[in-house]
C-alpha cells in the first residue's frame, strides 16, 4: 500500500487509497413445499402446519385445501438451513405417525438471483 506522502510532506492524490466496504450479498431464499399425496389425512396436514409453521386452524385448513387442489404449495420461505431443518422435522414427524406426507426444501425460484 502506498504511503501517499511526498518528500515535502504533502499528499499526492494519485497515491490515496480508499477503503471500500465489502459487498454483502443477501442469502438465497429457500421454500418449504408441501406436496399432495391423496393418502395423508387432511387433519394431520392441518396439525403439522399449526405445529411447525405456526398457522392458525383457518389458515392451515385453507393452505391444505389449496395443496390438495393444486398439487403443491409453499408453506414458508427461509434460509437454506432453516428450510431444510423444517422439512426434515416434518418428514420425521410424518413417519412417526406412518403418514406418507412429502415435504421438500427447494431454492426459491422467485428469489431474483441471476
Amino acid at each position: 500500500m502506498a504511503s501517499g506522502v511526498q518528500q515535502g510532506g504533502g499528499m499526492d492524490d494519485s497515491d490515496v487509497v480508499l477503503d471500500q466496504a465489502p459487498k454483502t450479498a443477501r442469502a438465497r431464499r429457500w421454500v418449504v413445499v408441501f406436496w399432495n399425496d391423496d393418502y395423508t389425512h387432511k387433519w394431520f396436514v392441518v396439525h403439522v402446519l399449526e405445529q411447525f409453521f405456526h398457522m392458525n386452524e383457518t389458515v392451515a385448513t385453507g393452505f391444505m385445501m389449496a395443496v390438495h387442489e393444486q398439487g403443491k404449495g409453499v408453506a414458508g420461505i427461509y434460509t437454506k438451513d432453516v428450510a431444510e431443518t423444517k422439512a426434515a422435522a416434518v418428514m420425521d414427524y410424518a413417519r412417526e405417525f406412518e403418514m406418507p406426507l412429502k415435504v421438500t426444501a427447494e431454492p426459491d425460484e422467485d428469489d431474483g438471483e441471476d
